[in-house]
């Protein structure tokens, strides 16, 4: 199973307008042909650097809440174990404040790197 999960299918795919206003989304690295006027797309004129960069940039976005959350975790876990059930009251505190002030800086980061992310001008071939 782990060979049907390439690299390749964990990359976002890449959103391809035809001229003629048809849309399909690309995975990089492919072709594709429009069913409607029949123009071929090639998703690897987009510069590898660039594509990876974007890519880079969403998996730090990604590995940041996690490894927030995993801190968080390390910390209210022991203090728990160690000094009682007192410490559990901790918990909802942090989930709110986890909901309520780390999410939307996150998301907002995140949606920033997405609205800045290059845009690309596909040529049929």
């Amino acid at each position: 199973m782990s060979g049907l999960y390439s690299a390749q299918m964990r990359k976002p795919p890449i959103t391809v307008k035809c001229d003629c206003g048809a849309t399909q989304d690309v995975l990089y690295g492919e072709r594709w042909k429009c069913p409607t006027c029949h123009r071929t797309w090639n998703t690897l004129q987009i510069p590898a650097a660039e594509y990876d960069g974007l890519l880079r940039r969403v998996r730090r976005h990604q590995f940041e809440v996690l490894a927030m959350a995993a801190v968080a975790a390390a910390v209210v876990i022991p203090l728990i174990v160690a000094f009682g059930s007192r410490y559990v009251l901790l918990t909802p505190i942090l989930l709110a404040a986890w909901l309520f002030v780390v999410l939307p800086a996150w998301r907002r980061r995140y949606r920033r790197t997405a609205r800045d992310a290059p845009q690309w001008e596909l040529h049929p071939e």
